[in-house]
């Protein structure tokens, strides 16, 4: 019935994916989301909510939201803009550093799970197709 339709076959991907980073992530004490969230401060400290919300392609309370969460866990903090007072940037803590490798190798296993599954060579095109169709769409 709905073999055909994007919206089903997203969706009901997104969930299953969804459970299994949210295995690997919760031993992390993370949701995805915020490991995503995470993993985007590390690789730039001092980064603004506003970016962190462009670059996951999620909205901007979403983000504030999220980086809250992670302040409460003292895994990053905000410090005020150098050039503007009214900016605060997103930092990593000491404590958000270690868990770096940690959240690195768990993406590496779900990749090497998910392409053990399904095939890598089915896991890249159907990769490669989603982030063609996001571009599309934007």
């Amino acid at each position: 019935m709905f073999a055909q339709c994007l919206y089903f076959n997203a969706s009901a991907l997104a969930r299953l994916v969804e459970r299994e980073w949210a295995e690997i992530y919760g031993d992390l004490g993370l949701t995805p989301a915020q490991g995503y969230v995470l993993r985007v401060v590390l690789s730039k400290p001092g980064c603004l909510g506003s970016e962190i919300a462009d670059t996951l392609s999620i909205a901007r309370p979403t983000a504030t939201r999220l980086i809250d969460n992670l302040a409460r866990k003292k895994l990053v903090e905000r410090r005020q803009g150098k050039s503007d007072a009214r900016e605060r940037g997103v930092y990593p803590t000491r404590s958000g550093k270690a868990l770096n490798a940690a959240i690195s190798d768990a993406s590496a296993q779900i990749t090497r799970r998910l392409k053990v599954h399904i095939g890598a060579e089915v896991f890249e095109s159907t990769i490669a197709g989603m982030r063609k169709m996001r571009e599309a769409l934007k």
